[in-house]
Formats: C-alpha cells, sequence, structure tokens
C-alpha cells in the first residue's frame, strides 16, 4: 500500500479528521441500518429466480385473481382413544373464533374427521397482505392461544404453511442482535486473551460496530432502491462475517503496528511502516473475499445471488474503515494501550522465540515427510464427505427441536391420508384443462384432484397429495407429474405449489455449485498470481484450501450425524460452505505468504519460509480462533442449516490456521524452495541452502531482517 495513504490515516492531525468523518458516518447510517429488517424477502419464492416453473405459476395464480398473500393454517386436534361430544363442541367455537378473524380470506373447511375417529382438521385461509413474514407470527400465536383453552386431553396444534412459516419467523425473531451481541462477546473474550489488555479490545470492537452500521446502511438502500434481494439469512450471515473478518484484519494491522513500534520512537511513523508494509495483505485478502463474493451473482438462485454483493459491501465497508479508523484510533490512543505490556523502542520481538518459531524449527529438517503426512490425514478426513447428504431438508429437518407446526404435521401425518394445506397447483390453457386434469388425477401420489378454475384462456386445477409435501415421495410425484403432462395437450402446463417450490430450490442450487465453485476458484487463483507475481504458489496454496475445504466437510458430516441427528443438509450448502471457507480461508495463506516474499528478497525462500511463520503465526492463530468462535455463533440459532454452516466454516478456519498454513504450506515452501516463485525473477537468484538442523531461526526484528527500502 502507498506510503503516501499510509502516512495520511496516521498523520498527527488528519487522524481526528478521520475519526470525526466516520462518527458523522455512524451517526448518519444507523437509522437507514435499522430499517434493514423491513426490507427484508423471507418467502420461498423470492429465494427462486423469475424463470423457475414454481414461481411462474405463482404469477399465474395472481392473474387468476388466487391471492398470494393467502397462507392456510391447518389447525389439528387430537385425542388418543376417540373424540368426545365436549371435544367437537370445542372444535366448533374454535372455528367460530376463526371466522371473527380479521385476516380470513374465504370460507373455513372443515372440522374434518379422520376415519379413526381420534382427530379433526380445520384448514383456515389467512391474508397477511405485504408484510407477511411480519404478520404471520402473531396471527398464528392469536389462533394458537385460542385452541389451548379446550378440554383437557384435547391436543391441538396449528401447523400447515401459515404454522411453518410462523415458527420460522420466530426463529429468526431478534436474531441480528442476538448474534451480534454473541459474536462480540465471544470476540471479546478472544481479544482480551489474545492482547492480554484490559483497554485495547475495545478499538477493533468499536471499529466492527462502526463498519456493520454503515454496511447495513448501504445494503438497506441497494434493498431499497436498487434490486438487491435481501432475505433474514444473509442479514444474520453479514453480522457474522463483519464481526469476525474485521477483527481478522485489525489483528493483523494491530501486529505489525506493534512490532514497528520497536523499531520507531515515533508512534505515528511506526503506523505509517505497519499500514504500509501490511495493508497490502489486508486489501488483497479482502478483495479476494469481495471478488469471491461477487461470484455468487452467477447463482440462479435469487437468495445466493443476493448474498453476493451483501456480503461483498459488508467486507468492503469494513475494510475501508480497518485501513483508515483504527489506524487513526490507535496513534490517538498512543502507547498505553497496549498496557500492561507496552512494546518499546527496540525491545525483542517475541514472536522470533515463540510457538510457532519452534514449530518452524520441528517442521525444518524433513518438510517432505511432514507434508506429505499431513496431507494424507487431512485426506482421510476428507472421506467423510461420503456421509453428507445436500439433497435438501424437511420442514421437521429444517429446525433444531419440534416447534409446534412440525409435531402438528406429523400428527396430521398419522391421521389423514393426504395432507391438507400444501397442495398442487397445475396452470394449463382453458382449451386442456380437463385433459391436464385427467392426467393429474391418473398420477401415483395425487390423492385428489378438484375441478379446474377457468378464466378466459387460463386453467388453474387444484390437487391434493398423497405424501407430505415435502418428503421424498412428494417430489418424486411432482417430477413425474411434470414429465407426464409434457405430453398432455400443447404441453405448456406448468407444477407449482411448495412442494415444486422446494424442488425447484435444489435443483437451483446443484446448478448453482457446479458453476459457481468453479468461477470463485478461478478469481482466487487470479489474485493470489497477481499479488505474489508467481504461479506455482498460487497453484499450491488453492490446493491447500480445497484440501483443507474436503477435510472440513467430511469431519462436519460426521458431526451433523452424530451431534445433530441429521446428514442431509440442503443443496445450498456446499456452496456457502465452499465460499466461506476458500475466500476467507486464503485470506491466512495470503498474510503468511506476503510476509514470506517480503522477507525472500533478503534471506531466500527457506529462511523466508521460517520468518514468516514465527512472524504471524500468533496473529493468524487469534485470527483464526476470531473467524471461527463468530460463526461457531451460528450454531447457538435453532435452525440446522445455519447451525451447519457454523459448524462447517468454524471447523474449516480452525483447520486452516492451525495445520494448513503453519504446517502443510510451510513445509511445502520449506520442500519447494524458490520455485514457490517461478515465473517471477525471485525464483531465479541463488537460494540459500537447506538450513543446518541446528541454526536457529532468524528473528523477523533483527536488525539485517528489518532493513526498510
Amino acid at each position: 500500500m502507498g506510503r503516501s495513504f499510509a502516512s495520511r490515516v496516521s498523520h498527527p492531525r488528519l487522524k481526528w479528521v478521520v475519526l470525526v468523518g466516520w462518527l458523522v458516518l455512524a451517526a448518519v447510517s444507523g437509522p437507514l441500518a435499522a430499517q434493514l429488517t423491513d426490507e427484508q424477502e423471507n418467502d420461498i419464492a423470492a429465494w427462486l429466480p423469475g424463470g423457475a416453473e414454481s414461481t411462474r405459476v405463482l404469477d399465474a395464480q395472481a392473474e387468476l385473481g388466487s391471492d398470494p398473500d393467502v397462507i392456510p393454517a391447518v389447525v389439528v386436534y387430537e385425542r388418543a382413544g376417540g373424540l368426545t361430544a365436549e371435544d367437537r363442541q370445542a372444535v366448533a367455537a374454535d372455528v367460530e373464533s376463526f371466522a371473527r378473524l380479521d385476516a380470513l380470506d374465504g370460507g373455513i373447511t372443515g372440522p374434518i374427521p379422520s376415519e379413526d375417529g381420534q382427530a379433526l382438521q380445520v384448514i383456515v385461509p389467512l391474508n397477511v397482505g405485504p408484510d407477511g413474514w411480519e404478520a404471520i407470527a402473531p396471527l398464528v400465536d392469536e389462533m394458537r392461544a385460542e385452541v389451548a383453552d379446550g378440554p383437557d386431553g384435547l391436543d391441538a396444534y396449528v401447523t400447515g404453511p401459515a404454522g411453518n412459516a410462523a415458527d420460522s419467523a420466530e426463529a429468526f425473531e431478534g436474531i441480528d442482535g442476538t448474534l451480534l451481541f454473541a459474536a462480540l462477546g465471544v470476540v471479546v473474550l478472544i481479544l482480551l486473551f489474545t492482547y492480554r489488555s484490559p483497554v485495547l479490545w475495545v478499538l477493533p470492537i468499536f471499529c466492527a460496530v462502526i463498519s456493520l452500521s454503515c454496511a447495513q446502511a448501504v445494503v438497506y438502500l441497494f434493498a431499497r432502491y436498487g434490486d438487491l434481494t435481501v432475505n433474514a439469512q444473509s442479514a444474520s450471515i453479514l453480522t457474522v462475517l463483519i464481526v469476525g473478518a474485521g477483527t481478522d484484519y485489525a489483528l493483523l494491522i494491530v501486529a505489525r503496528y506493534r512490532e514497528e513500534l520497536r523499531l520507531h520512537a515515533d508512534r505515528h511513523e511506526a503506523m505509517t511502516e505497519a499500514v504500509h508494509r501490511a495493508g497490502p495483505a489486508v486489501l488483497a485478502s479482502g478483495g479476494t473475499v469481495v471478488l469471491g463474493m461477487l461470484c455468487l451473482v452467477a447463482a440462479e438462485m435469487n437468495s445466493t445471488a443476493g448474498l453476493g454483493p451483501v456480503a461483498a459491501i459488508g467486507v468492503a465497508v469494513t475494510l475501508l474503515v480497518l485501513l483508515t479508523l483504527l489506524p487513526a484510533l490507535l496513534v490517538i490512543f498512543g502507547r498505553w494501550v497496549f498496557w500492561p505490556v507496552r512494546p518499546a523502542l527496540g525491545s525483542p520481538e517475541p514472536s522470533s522465540t515463540g510457538l510457532w518459531a519452534r514449530v518452524g524449527n520441528a517442521i525444518r529438517p524433513r518438510p517432505r515427510a511432514t507434508w506429505v503426512v499431513t496431507g494424507l490425514l487431512l485426506l482421510v478426513a476428507c472421506a467423510g464427505v461420503v456421509k453428507l447428504e445436500p439433497v435438501g431438508l424437511t420442514q421437521a429437518e429444517s429446525f433444531r427441536g419440534e416447534p409446534e407446526s412440525i409435531v402438528g404435521q406429523e400428527v396430521a401425518a398419522q391421521h389423514f391420508p393426504a395432507v391438507a394445506g400444501n397442495p398442487v397447483y397445475v396452470v394449463t390453457s382453458a382449451a386442456d384443462a380437463t385433459a391436464v386434469a385427467a392426467a393429474v388425477r391418473a398420477e401415483d401420489g395425487i390423492a385428489e384432484v378438484a375441478e379446474p378454475q377457468v378464466e378466459g384462456d387460463t386453467a388453474l386445477i387444484e390437487a391434493t397429495l398423497a405424501d407430505e409435501f415435502d418428503s421424498e415421495a412428494a417430489a418424486a410425484t411432482i417430477e413425474d407429474l411434470r414429465e407426464t403432462l409434457d405430453g398432455v395437450g400443447d404441453g405448456d402446463a406448468l407444477v407449482g405449489g411448495n412442494t415444486a417450490l422446494n424442488l425447484d430450490v435444489q435443483n437451483a442450487s446443484q446448478r448453482d455449485d457446479v458453476v459457481v465453485i468453479p468461477l470463485i476458484m478461478l478469481v482466487v487463483l487470479v489474485v493470489l498470481c497477481i499479488l505474489l507475481r508467481a504461479l506455482v504458489a498460487p497453484l499450491i496454496l488453492i490446493a491447500t484450501v480445497v484440501l483443507s475445504y474436503g477435510a472440513a466437510l467430511g469431519l462436519s458430516a460426521l458431526i451433523f450425524d452424530w451431534v445433530l441427528g441429521v446428514t442431509t443438509t440442503d443443496a445450498s450448502f456446499p456452496l456457502f460452505a465452499f465460499v466461506f471457507l476458500v475466500a476467507l480461508g486464503i485470506d491466512y495463506n495470503i498474510f503468511l505468504m506476503t510476509r514470506v516474499r517480503e522477507e525472500a528478497v533478503d534471506h531466500g525462500t527457506r529462511r523466508a519460509a521460517l520468518i514468516g511463520l514465527s512472524a504471524t503465526g500468533g496473529v493468524i492463530t487469534s485470527a483464526g480462533l476470531v473467524l471461527a468462535a463468530t460463526f461457531a455463533v451460528l450454531g447457538t440459532l435453532p435452525l440446522t442449516f445455519l447451525t451447519q454452516l457454523g459448524i462447517a466454516v468454524a471447523l474449516g478456519v480452525l483447520l486452516d490456521t492451525i495445520i494448513v498454513r503453519s504446517v502443510l504450506v510451510t513445509a511445502l515452501t520449506l520442500d519447494v524452495g524458490r520455485r514457490m516463485w517461478w515465473p517471477s525473477r525471485l525464483a531465479r537468484r541463488e537460494d540459500e541452502p537447506r538450513l543446518p538442523s541446528g541454526e536457529e531461526v532468524l528473528p523477523a526484528t533483527a536488525p539485517e531482517a528489518s532493513v526498510r527500502t
């Protein structure tokens, strides 16, 4: 990074301008950031592209006068041993109460008795309006309070699409605040342990909060006035990403600044040198994440494509804050902020004799054996991938625990042959309506078919599935039905409904895995080639991160099975995990290898590898712990997908920082030597011979290692 920029952010007078400027921006962004929740689109249709068949059915339903804001609530009553007359009177009273709901849209269906006489079912269509996600939970809570007053022994559940949506909304309720405070709490503890200072941790946390507020404001503006899709999931990931990545970058800058304070009497000069030296690595790391996230725009899933710009905006804003505000704050507070261990001029650099210096000395005698054994162990961990099934989570599997909608859904399936509330919708031409209805009626897996509703040249056919709407059997029915209808009439019939929506989500996610993952790898490779001015080192680094990704997925699959009791996951899980593990995991290799290349100019590649490891090992390990801990916070949520994502990313980051970066990459660099930098001029220099086993690692702050050009 240019020395002129570095000198400005740490200038004795300009530092105050930087501080005031960010405080003003934070004050302006606060009210905008608070409105981000209002712009979220959390219905399943908003996750799909407009070209998906199920999405086109929704559009057609709206044109036919079927209100897409109407969500059926299914109320299931059960008494083991058979319903009593008192039970039936209570249910009738509930139906009268439901009829008075302001949100009621259409007639109430039921009570429908089960054949075994132990259950009743009532279907209540609710119109939640344009604020569906926010409005559904209070409506369902009101209904649940009503049915809870029934006779003793009569169990009642509000389930169906409305019940599921309400439980999902409640799972996300307050999620931003919960995640933020949990992530900040974890980060504070790690920073206290890392810095051993009761004051210093405040500055990175302050910068992270400023970054989050400003980033959320920018995302809100794009969602409000642009075409950016934001949902609760991407907003949650944004919070975790900014806190984790922002603290990571802060750790690197603070570590280099502390190192330079031991070489410069003036703290402003020390910060100028720190930003000048560490800035390019931070900028390259953050830039890699930004470009990697923007690759998600190529995804077919609207939710995935929307996450790309959301995350990219968050990281870009965080970079800007950390490269300007944090340096200004550090020089404003002075050396005392490191109390009780203030870095004095000329004091020894502890990293030169610390843990990672000893790790480097242990690897040095047998680098090839070290990387071969480490690589084989990671490959063994990759074998666990065979247990991972990214075929989609059922409604029950989507929640950790059993909310009422899931219990009610299971009760309904026990007593009623056809599952109500999640019909199949078929849109066709009026001319083909009779033939299409007959074909739907003849399809295995379809329990009932209503008479076609004809409006002009278009007809809508509603059918009921014989299996639970989120089961594999129901998905197979939709696939078979679509194939069958291709040969009926003009072949333009469209099949929709919640089962079809789920199926289209899985198909789009699988397509995105194939397209986006290679694109991200290519972008990361190009960035590394430009940064390191080499081809061999980037290829090796990419290979190590991908190996780490495979090992993380393999170990995660075992954890999902043994701890969560779920081997399936969403079809988008491999892509999300890849994006965060590769885009973020490559950060640590960038931190290490940019320092190795810097030192290789004076000391040769093999000695530089040991210097780089000893100088960056502590800060990278701390950064990895911070990022792993912040993503692990996702595991506190009652949603299986986010829990799985948090586990996989946390595990992968720990593998990257503790094993891949410190052991595998260092061993490979020691073994390959100057050829790491091929085809640059550095690869053609006369490299130093392998270091004798008894020679110590050159301290990173020794005079000959600290020449500043």
